[in-house]
């Protein structure tokens, strides 16, 4: 691939941060680079996209993250009901249909969550909406491997060529 132009385009959907797990976040680099607030996709980052709730670990971690000062939202593209019922025990900002990588709801979110993009990061595990959505907005963001093999099919076809953009951001990244 071309440096230059073609890096620059790529760029946008590179994470500032990978992790291969939400259990792996930087609490502690999140915190000191001023991050507040704390905005993830359901669908493969936090829980396989067939899975109808959240189990106790994530539960766990998300009472850990608010007891540590973050505040929460959940951002998917997918529908209310499916986002509702995700939402009903982890008791935080749930915004549904989402519209990702366009910023709209996004932006609608952290006026909610009374923060600005500069203090907040986007957890996610896709480039092509997490991440690009993020960068648009401002936000830090945040990549994590997806929890399984298992997507949805238009995530499927996805996934072939995010393999391929990933790859420059990891042989980047080693240097």
């Amino acid at each position: 691939m071309k440096k230059g132009w073609n890096n620059m385009v790529l760029e946008r959907f590179f994470p500032d941060i990978y992790v291969k797990s939400v259990y792996e976040l930087p609490i502690e680099a999140l915190k000191a680079k001023g991050i507040k607030g704390l905005v993830f996709d359901i669908d493969n980052t936090v829980a396989p996209f067939d899975i109808t709730e959240p189990d106790d670990d994530l539960i766990e971690l998300f009472i850990f993250l608010k007891k540590q000062g973050f505040r929460l939202c959940i951002l998917s593209n997918n529908n209310k009901e499916r986002v509702q019922l995700f939402n009903k025990n982890l008791k935080t900002l749930a915004v549904h249909k989402a519209g990702k990588p366009g910023v709209k709801k996004l932006k609608l979110a952290l006026e909610k969550l009374k923060l600005s993009p500069q203090n907040t990061a986007i957890v996610g595990d896709q480039i092509f909406t997490d991440m690009w959505c993020g960068h648009k907005a401002g936000l830090t963001c945040i990549l994590t491997a997806p929890i399984c093999n298992r997507d949805q099919l238009v995530t499927k076809v996805k996934r072939g060529m995010e393999k391929q953009v990933l790859k420059v951001y990891f042989k980047r990244e080693r240097k």
